[in-house]
């Protein structure tokens, strides 16, 4: 006799809901430039196109690309691009640098998870990516949906832990932190939909020096929207408290890493019988 199930997608449904906010394209709008500054400086794409390995020939659909963190990349390795997100900025700044770098193969379109992909712009691809992306209340429908859109391969990526945030500064400043759910939670729902995925993780130091306190600050608000001056004060005294002086600036010793998990899988071969249908 079978004990009782888990609810993986009522899980992530639960952890999602403290989240609705990031939800509204407009949420996205305000933060395109951040994400621009972070997708030139970071080697978060190298990292996953090492475990993605992308061939000339393939046609992907990058559902929420953002920027172009990883549709610029792509660009330059496969046949073509369809980069969709919902945020009006996302996509002119992605469209920019399309535009600055000479990438011609990247059609940037209106997308997103929960919309209808039966249309020319999406459609079936060779390979679907949702890198960072999966901000959805309904995960078993989004990765049903990729899994039916993809002719050859899925790659998704998703928070490892607390991911990105800091949880050291955010209750620094007396917060509580209520992170996403965990790669896990995607893992066990896909082997629950008969698909048996494989995982790899990207590990990306945090930074950890500024050239003053002020920077410090400013650097670490994208975690802690809407401060409030009591919350400033208290996370001004947590760096003044631990940051060191280094290099004529302010380090901070040992942050930790954040790490992101790639979950793919072959929707040839890795899938029970009945997704082959």
């Amino acid at each position: 006799m079978r004990g009782p199930t888990t609810d993986w997608n009522g899980i992530w449904r639960t952890a999602q809901a403290a989240h609705r906010e990031a939800e509204d394209p407009k949420t996205w709008d305000k933060r395109a430039g951040d994400f621009k500054r972070v997708a030139e400086s970071s080697d978060y794409s190298d990292q996953f196109l090492e475990i993605m390995r992308p061939e000339a020939d393939w046609s992907v659909l990058d559902m929420g690309c953002a920027v172009g963190t990883l549709a610029l990349p792509l660009a330059r390795v496969v046949r073509r691009v369809t980069a969709a997100d919902p945020s009006v900025r996302m996509r002119e700044l992605l469209q920019e640098r399309c535009a600055d770098e000479g990438v011609s193969n990247v059609r940037v379109v209106d997308g997103d998870w929960l919309s209808s992909w039966d249309t020319p712009e999406l459609g079936p691809h060779d390979v679907v990516v949702g890198s960072r992306s999966l901000i959805v209340e309904d995960l078993r429908s989004a990765l049903l949906k990729a899994h039916r859109y993809a002719r050859k391969k899925v790659f998704v990526s998703t928070m490892v832990g607390d991911g990105p945030h800091d949880r050291a500064l955010i209750e620094a400043a007396g917060r509580k932190l209520n992170p996403r759910a965990d790669y896990v939670v995607v893992v066990n729902l896909l082997r629950e939909l008969g698909i048996y995925a494989s995982v790899r993780f990207i590990l990306l130091e945090r930074k950890s020096r500024y050239p003053d306190l002020d920077a410090a600050v400013k650097d670490v608000r994208w975690m802690l929207r809407d401060m409030t001056p009591d919350e400033e004060a208290r996370l001004r005294a947590y760096f003044a408290d631990t940051l060191v002086p280094c290099d004529g600036g302010l380090c901070r010793p040992v942050p930790p890493p954040v790490r992101w998990a790639v979950i793919y899988w072959d929707t040839r071969t890795d899938c029970d019988a009945a997704l082959k249908r």
